[in-house]
């Protein structure tokens, strides 16, 4: 999988997106991501896919937006979920009006379409420019510019144009013939060992084996200093040196290396940019796409014995106003299994 450099100020999965795969590959594990308008998709590597829009960045409607969520396989329903920012208190309940379908008091603080109503609204998703949601005297204007486009990519990445089952382009496909949900990977993480006191005095001679000068690039121009850097115990001759970093304008994170813990030290740069947990050997990334923070890329990675792998990325398909970002796409998930834990890792 081609991987952005996450020390770049990007929109989250803007740079995913501009290196999806043509339609013609969709069907492999790799993560599909498109967006087309105000609408935007990502289908993670088990072929679940989240198609989401939101309001026409040129209108004056605050925050909405909308979630169409699908697994992969025959007969899968579209589950529909509705949200909305504004500076007052989160309404109790919902309206949605599109074309000549009207649903209301859709309640909670992510209303969900009831699934009686999905097929209906999925029709006039199609047919019309915008939606409107109303709670009160409040409005906000969905725009449906790019829906057609990306729920066929949607379709285009799960196997499913041409079939009963299709969103866009129906046929009649077996409805057997769609592609089946791929089994996320399984990780067997390993625990980082606890740390050695001779492990601090390993910073110096690792400072001084790595490339300092491209460490100062990719940190906005900040030279690492001993004081900041930390040595991370990871097994009996393995280490990890970390060096906090300030990446782009607005972004934080921390660059590290695996390296000997003994001459020859032969550090090596990981892709991991992020957070070292030493209490289950992962390495946490969170980067804004832009300063106002409505938009976020997040990754992780575990240590499996031998380096780190990336085991879960997400983000928002466009920066569109909403407080910490309006939802997390997931990309690519994986079972990550700990020694005496197994967990799911979604981010």
């Amino acid at each position: 999988m081609r991987v952005c450099p996450a020390h770049r100020a990007l929109a989250p999965l803007a740079c995913a997106l501009a290196l999806a795969l043509p339609a013609a590959q969709a069907a492999d594990k790799e993560p599909v991501g498109f967006t087309h308008k105000d609408w935007g998709l990502q289908c993670d590597n088990t072929r679940a896919c989240r198609a989401v829009g939101y309001q026409s960045e040129a209108g004056d409607s605050e925050p909405v937006s909308i979630r169409l969520t699908r697994e992969a396989g025959p007969d899968a329903p579209v589950l529909v979920d509705l949200q909305v920012s504004s500076e007052k208190a989160t309404p109790p309940s919902l309206n949605l009006q599109v074309g000549k379908l009207a649903l209301s008091g859709l309640a909670g603080e992510i209303p969900r379409v009831p699934a009686s109503q999905v097929a209906p609204l999925l029709q006039e998703l199609l047919k019309n420019e915008e939606a409107t949601v109303t709670a009160g005297k409040d409005r906000w204007v969905l725009s449906l510019a790019g829906a057609s486009a990306v729920l066929l990519k949607m379709d285009e990445a799960q196997g499913r144009v041409g079939t009963p089952g299709a969103l866009v382009r129906r046929g009649n496909k077996a409805e057997a013939s769609v592609l089946g949900p791929v089994p996320a990977p399984v990780l067997n993480a390993v625990r980082p060992l606890p740390e050695r006191k001779a492990d601090a005095a390993l910073a110096k001679p690792l400072l001084a084996a790595i490339d300092r000068k491209d460490v100062s690039e990719r940190c906005n121009g900040d030279a690492p200093q001993t004081a900041d850097v930390q040595v991370h115990r990871l097994t009996e001759r393995k280490v990890l040196l970390s060096i906090p970093c300030a990446m782009g304008a607005y972004n934080f994170g921390g660059l590290h290396w695996l390296a000997n813990d003994r001459p020859p030290y032969q550090p090596q740069l990981l892709d991991a940019e992020g957070e070292f947990d030493a209490a289950d050997g992962s390495i946490r990334s969170s980067m804004k796409g832009r300063g106002i923070g409505d938009c976020w890329s997040m990754q992780e990675w575990h240590f499996d014995g031998r380096s780190f792998v990336l085991t879960g990325e997400s983000g928002d398909s466009l920066c569109r106003g909403f407080a910490g970002g309006a939802w997390q796409l997931p990309a690519r998930t994986s079972k990550v299994v700990l020694p005496t834990n197994p967990v799911s890792r979604k981010p």
